[in-house]
């Protein structure tokens, strides 16, 4: 071993575990309580140049999920690498609206489903897996790193926190859409 110490594994807590939960289950909610009055016809509804209807604004949410949950698959052991900061600011503002981020590619909507439906099912497939991992996991997530395409290294507790306010920004950005045609686009 090189005179290398073996890395000491802990357990996710509980209070922690539970708190990824709550958040993970308050991300699902916002997105569909967004959802809950938006016709067919809405969903497809581009609002603009340069930006995306709703129907691709699930699209996105569902198919992050999975990027998401594959780095936290694909990732690596490592020393527990804990920033208490980051982890704070990705709750508080994770779901911010105020700053545009560009999707990376993989992420990017692409007509892979072809109603808000078959987007939703694959998002509450794809958050059942994820909460099943949460509820399985027995080791700190601090002590596995992956490389997130906007942030770069992060663990994997805070690839969760990702997922968990994911769903909340694209829900916000959702109301936006609708509210923008707020005469017709939810009819």
């Amino acid at each position: 071993m090189h005179g290398l110490a073996p890395i000491k594994m802990s357990i996710m807590n509980e209070s922690e575990r539970q708190q990824i939960l709550d958040s993970l289950g308050k991300g699902s909610t916002a997105l569909f309580e967004a959802l809950q009055d938006v016709s067919a016809k809405s969903a497809v509804r581009i609002p603009g140049p340069g930006r995306w209807s709703i129907l691709q604004c699930v699209e996105h949410v569902a198919v992050s999920e999975d990027h998401l949950f594959s780095m936290i698959i694909e990732s690596r052991r490592t020393a527990p690498v804990i920033n208490g900061q980051r982890e704070a600011w990705i709750v508080a503002n994770g779901a911010d609206r105020s700053r545009r981020t560009e999707s990376p590619a993989d992420c990017q909507p692409t007509g892979r489903f072809a109603t808000i439906q078959e987007a939703v099912s694959h998002f509450q497939a794809s958050r059942v897996r994820t909460i099943r991992f949460v509820l399985s996991n027995n080791e700190d997530l601090r002590s596995r790193i992956a490389s997130h395409p906007i942030v770069g290294t992060v663990n994997c507790l805070e690839v969760l926190l990702l997922m968990a306010v994911h769903p909340q920004r694209h829900a916000r950005q959702i109301v936006e859409i609708a509210s923008e045609s707020a005469g017709g686009l939810l009819t």
